[in-house]
Order: C-alpha cells, then sequence, then structure tokens
C-alpha cells in the first residue's frame, strides 16, 4: 500500500525547464516513479534533443517539446498538441526561471520585469491552460518552485524574490481556487544546491562556500537528487490533502537565525 500511494506509472508529467540542473534532477525522480515525462526548454532544439535522450538512456519514457512558456499563444498551441500526441497532463512542474544579479538601484526595469515575466507569470500561464484539462477530469497536480528568496531577501536579487515571493502567494491562491476539484498545487523551495553554476565556489576557503556549509545546519550543500522525494511526494497520492504548502528542501537554513561566529 505505501508504495502505491507514490506510483505514478500511467502519469504524464510536464516540466518547464527540465533540460538540465534541479529541473532534470527532478524530472528523473517523477520518471524513475513511473511518470512519462514531457520536457519543455527553450534555448535551442539540440539542448532539448540532448535531454530527452538521457532520459531515455534512463529507461524513462520522455518527449520534448521547444516553446517559450511567457508566450501564452505558444503555450495552448504545445499543450494542445502535447494532449492529443502523448496524453492528458496529470502532473505539471513550473520550474523555468532566471535569475539577474544587480543591485536594485541599478537595475533597468526591462531587467526587473523579465525576471518576473519568466519567474512569476509563466507559471500563471502555464497553470491557466493546463488546469482546464485537470478540472474537467477531476484530479491533477501542480508543482511550483519557490525559493527561499520566498521568505528572504539577499542583495542583488531584488527581482528574483519578488517573483518567488509572488509565487508562493499564487501557489496558495491556485490551492484556494481549484481544490475543490480534487486538484493539488504546492511548491518545493529549494535551498543551495551543488550544481555546475555553483562549482566554482564550493571549494574549501571560498568564502560563500564556508558561508553556506556553516549557515546550513545540515552543513553541506544539496544534492539536487534530494530533490527528488519531494517532487514525487507532491506528484502523487501520497499528497492528496496537500495544498496551499511550501516544501522547503533546505537542510535547515530556514529554521534558525544561524550561529555565533565563535560557536563551532
Amino acid at each position: 500500500m505505501s508504495t502505491q500511494l507514490f506510483d505514478l506509472k500511467g502519469k504524464v508529467a510536464l516540466i518547464t525547464g527540465g533540460t538540465h540542473g534541479l529541473g532534470q534532477a527532478m524530472a528523473t525522480g517523477l520518471g524513475n516513479a513511473g511518470a512519462t515525462l514531457i520536457i519543455n526548454g527553450a534555448s535551442s532544439q539540440e539542448k532539448l534533443d540532448k535531454a530527452v535522450k538521457h532520459y531515455q538512456s534512463l529507461g524513462i519514457a520522455a518527449h520534448g517539446y521547444l516553446f517559450d512558456v511567457t508566450n501564452e499563444a505558444l503555450v495552448i498551441e504545445n499543450i494542445t498538441k502535447i494532449e492529443s500526441e502523448v496524453g492528458a497532463i496529470d502532473i505539471l512542474v513550473n520550474n523555468a526561471g532566471i535569475i539577474k544579479r544587480t543591485p536594485l538601484e541599478d537595475m533597468e526595469v526591462a531587467d526587473f520585469e523579465q525576471v518576473l515575466k519568466v519567474d512569476l507569470v509563466s507559471p500563471f500561464i502555464m497553470s491557466k491552460h493546463v488546469v482546464k484539462g485537470m478540472i474537467a477530469r477531476k484530479s491533477g497536480k501542480i508543482i511550483n518552485i519557490c525559493s527561499m528568496m520566498s521568505e528572504l531577501g539577499r542583495n542583488t536579487v531584488a527581482a528574483y524574490a519578488a517573483a518567488k515571493g509572488g509565487l508562493k502567494m499564487l501557489t496558495r491562491n491556485m490551492a484556494t481556487e481549484w481544490a475543490k476539484h480534487n486538484i493539488q498545487i504546492n511548491g518545493i523551495g529549494p535551498g543551495y544546491f551543488a550544481t555546475t553554476q555553483t562549482a566554482p565556489i564550493r571549494v574549501d576557503g571560498h568564502p560563500f562556500n564556508d558561508f553556506i556549509v556553516g549557515r546550513t545546519p545540515a552543513g553541506r550543500w544539496g544534492d539536487p537528487d534530494d530533490l527528488q522525494g519531494a517532487a514525487i511526494f507532491l506528484a502523487s497520492e501520497a499528497s492528496k490533502f496537500v495544498n496551499g504548502q511550501i516544501v522547503y528542501v533546505d537542510g535547515g537554513i530556514l529554521a534558525t537565525i544561524g550561529k555565533p561566529a565563535n560557536e563551532n
């Protein structure tokens, strides 16, 4: 019975930004739990094809669709194609995102708006058009990828924090409006993870590496695979009465104010 709660066989999961990084890790978890993957990317067909082949090499059924999640017309067109060519979308993971590290007083309005468009508006667009089928079927899962910046600020990431804070509240409001249709909408807030992007600073003696390891109660950076359990839980029947929640996978950072510099 317990394993059946987490079984995703027969489910179709659409993951935006699932060609690399944390999105790829979460998609792999869903695929290993039995879901057929729909991988969305926007940068290039070559990168998308490479990602799909990677999933298939793991024995996971995967399909790729190249489109810009901020373009509503393209979103509608591709959701229609996916449902026709693969099947109804049971699970939507809104993972696509960008960050621009600029001091707030120096940031261009266009850059601020772009971050909001990708990180906040696109989950609204995707969810708006995927949820219609879920409502008709009286079943569905939406997982919005939030951030610790949904709760905390940090220098140079104001636009990102504004978007991710907004996404937290959008998640709660989606649950408020759609839970009555047996749809569960929740979020995952990753902490600091060991990815190719963070590799240059994840070395002993680097000030930021030492800060993260010291600030995290678990005493380490997260491994991307650490996100798989939360993704599977929120995508499965195991979370059928969980709604409007953000699960922070951060090694305990948000649980503590930290420790004094003189404390081991």
